[in-house]
């Protein structure tokens, strides 16, 4: 007589936080991992006796680990428990999120056919959802070549790593597009989009020791030396032989946008370096839990890309100080002013002039850069969730609204450029001129009585000497990028333009 064991697996609560994404109670992911490896190990020996004695044990412990039961309202958000990894790792990983692991049933093979079949197939393990006809598992992810659902073995690499949800974890497109569009929903639900945050120059700024100037020496004294505003600002890492200085205005930066939004940590730095600065930012772990992606998370090499956000496109925001990392999600940008705190920061990008650790100064907390963007997000998350939108809320877009609320900047100015671009550069490929018109403005390379500003680096053109002849505008390109930093048209006057004698030949005297 042989036996057949029927273990079934409970199909695990849709998640509705991104952060969740069907992953979160401890050592539920692991019990199936364990649970398949020593029942395997139990048929190659022939053991069904203490096969079903372990399964006993190792069902009921997974049962009795379980803190919900299996019939509680679906959509309750559970919290993820953090986990080190065998290898000790800092990342906090989370297992997968099985409502239970039960047994079904125990079925004796009592008569010859039910017999010859188990012979000829051996002590055979089935698994719910994996080996009926009727739900076949779709196997929608792998966590070390184990399928989180079925528990089979898989060799497939395909789909996408989520490694910093959980380690050697790979989610099957058509369930990422699953989770998503559940996340969607209940996030909109409760009006809510996502962020996705930079963190160097874009959040905070970090130098190593050995590149702190002389001028820049005091940061090293002692903390009760420092200006009030760096005692709580600046901090001094040790064990990673670096200082961060955090942005001003941060603090109720993350507070106020976690109202609105989902947040995720996106940098190009090193895993231990990002979870370092996320605790900086984060001490009490309340905004980012595990959504902290890093270098060795990306699909592509150097650049980012949202495929590896749990987050619909058409509801993510993107704030970064560099465009070329994201080619793919350009639409989703919100670009930075960068934040140049040390002297290696302004080195680093080719500034000559001194930094504002140099200068002792620093970015203001009410005008800055993040108090500025905080209210442009507060903006498009109202005008998204606005009540007398046609538009259903799922099938809203953040990007079109982005679009919108940014052509208002410098809506209604007619601009054309002199000595700014290259003499055979085409205008309209040149970065300034998209950006104006990202802003509203519409660009010209001819001059008629509609135009309302010249933009210029050297106010002897002849292009420059109509405007003021004209009484129009005449501005230093910087006019333009403030206008794209601060979103809102500057002051013409602050902006400009001097007498320059030294051209390079290749720019155009038009």
């Amino acid at each position: 007589m042989k036996i057949v064991w029927v273990v079934g697996l409970a199909p695990s609560r849709q998640p509705v936080s991104s952060d969740t994404a069907g992953l979160g109670r401890e050592g539920a992911g692991k019990d199936v991992v364990v649970l398949g490896r020593q029942i395997h190990l139990c048929i190659h020996r022939a053991q069904a006796a203490r096969t079903a004695a372990f399964l006993d044990a190792e069902l009921d412990s997974a049962s009795d680990a379980s803190p919900h039961p299996v019939g509680e309202q679906e959509g309750v958000e559970e919290e993820a428990e953090a986990e080190k990894d065998d290898e000790g790792d800092d990342t906090n990983d989370y297992d997968l999120d099985f409502e239970r692991i039960k047994r079904r049933k125990v079925e004796i093979l009592e008569n010859s056919s039910e017999v010859e079949t188990a012979k000829s197939q051996g002590v055979e393990i089935q698994i719910s959802g994996a080996s009926s006809d009727k739900d076949v598992c779709v196997h929608p992810g792998v966590i070390g070549g184990l399928c989180i659902r079925c528990g089979l073995k898989m060799d497939d690499e395909s789909g996408v790593a989520f490694n910093y949800i959980h380690k050697n974890l790979r989610l099957a497109n058509d369930e990422i597009a699953r989770l998503r569009d559940k996340d969607l929903k209940n996030l909109l639900h409760h009006k809510k989009l996502y962020l996705v945050l930079d963190l160097d120059h874009t959040l905070l700024n970090s130098s190593r020791f050995l590149d702190i100037t002389v001028e820049e020496g005091y940061l090293k004294g002692s903390r009760d030396d420092l200006p009030d505003a760096l005692k709580s600002s600046l901090y001094r890492l040790d064990s990673m032989h670096m200082m961060t200085k955090l942005r001003p205005f941060v603090h109720t930066f993350l507070k106020g946008a976690s109202n609105l939004f989902e947040m995720y940590i996106y940098t190009m730095g090193e895993r231990a370096y990002a979870l370092q600065m996320a605790k900086l930012l984060d001490p009490g772990d309340v905004y980012f839990n595990s959504r902290v992606i890093a270098q060795g998370d990306c699909t592509q090499r150097h650049q980012k890309g949202l495929d590896i956000v749990l987050g619909q496109e058409s509801a993510v925001l993107i704030l970064d100080d560099t465009e070329a990392v994201w080619g793919k999600h350009k639409e989703n940008l919100i670009l930075m002013e960068r934040y140049h705190f040390f002297a290696s920061s302004c080195r680093q990008f080719g500034f000559s002039s001194k930094s504002l650790s140099e200068l002792k100064t620093d970015e203001s907390e009410s005008d800055g850069a993040l108090a500025t963007v905080l209210k442009v997000l507060q903006r498009i998350h109202n005008t998204f969730f606005d009540m007398e939108h046609t538009v259903s809320l799922v099938d809203r877009d953040v990007r079109q609204v982005l679009k919108t609320v940014k052509k208002e900047v410098l809506k209604g100015c007619e601009v054309v450029f002199t000595r700014v671009f290259p003499t055979q550069f085409q205008g309209e490929n040149h970065h300034l001129w998209k950006m104006a018109e990202q802003l509203g403005a519409t660009c010209s390379t001819e001059l008629d009585p509609s135009v309302t500003h010249v933009v210029s680096l050297d106010a002897g053109t002849e292009k420059s000497r109509w405007a003021v002849q004209e009484g129009k505008f005449l501005v230093h390109p910087k006019w333009i990028e403030a206008a794209n930093y601060l979103w809102k048209k500057q002051p013409e006057e602050s902006y400009p333009v001097s007498n320059s004698k030294n051209q390079k030949s290749n720019f155009s005297l038009s």
